[in-house]
């Protein structure tokens, strides 16, 4: 039996339009692109992210912190309002969100900023900040101690990222991890290595970000 062509046009369009591959986000700086796929288990992270991705509010904010061997940290729209300049890293929109504490600190990671424990049981996320983790080599003797920390048993696959890329294991545990570098984890290290002062790991000169949507 042949099937009406308005039938076979409408599947084509349906099928035109499913997702095919993992939500992915373009980072544009002027030390080169990350491309970071986000996850789909830490769905209220994923969906956030989205929506200031889509509204712009990434372009043009600096990565204000940074801190060699451990993580670049971006997000503060503080970060490109001269009045504010010395109240950057507390800014945000205004809001905070559960936390999806589910992944680890690899080389790459792109997990949300929070205030600590004494101020924030919950471990909530900032609802803008994140931080891009560069970290170092992970010896592989250490892991039975990093587990008893975080509390949670390490995957081989883990484990064997850890070992190839290195990364921050001792935060694991204690944020919510949302994504992963997938392309341009050497810009992680252009970027660390910016001068930055030495009071509140700020860069000497600013390194600017704009983010896209690649794939929703």
């Amino acid at each position: 039996m042949r099937l009406p062509l308005l039938f076979l046009l409408a599947s084509a369009m349906l099928l035109g339009a499913c997702k095919t591959g993992p939500t992915t986000v373009l980072v544009e700086t002027e030390m080169g692109n990350m491309t970071i796929e986000l996850y789909d288990d830490t769905p209220l992270h994923k969906e956030n992210f989205i929506k200031l991705v889509e509204q712009g509010y990434y372009d043009g904010l600096g990565f204000h912190r940074i801190i060699r061997g451990f993580m670049i940290q971006g997000g503060d729209p503080y970060s490109k309002d001269p009045a504010k300049i010395d109240s950057v890293g507390m800014g945000g929109p205004g809001y905070n969100i559960p936390a999806e504490i589910k992944h680890v600190h690899v080389k790459g990671a792109l997990a949300a900023a929070r205030l600590g424990d004494g101020v924030n049981p919950q471990r909530e996320s900032s609802g803008s900040q994140f931080y891009i983790v560069q970290g170092g080599p992970v010896e592989e003797a250490n892991f039975q101690a990093f587990e008893q920390k975080a509390k949670i048993k390490y995957t081989p696959e883990q484990k064997a990222k850890y070992l190839k890329d290195g990364g921050v294991p001792q935060l694991d545990g204690d944020y919510t991890i949302f994504g992963q570098v997938v392309e341009g984890l050497d810009v992680i290290d252009k970027i660390a290595a910016v001068p930055v002062d030495g009071v509140m790991n700020r860069p000497t000169q600013k390194v600017s970000m704009k983010i896209k949507i690649l794939n929703k």
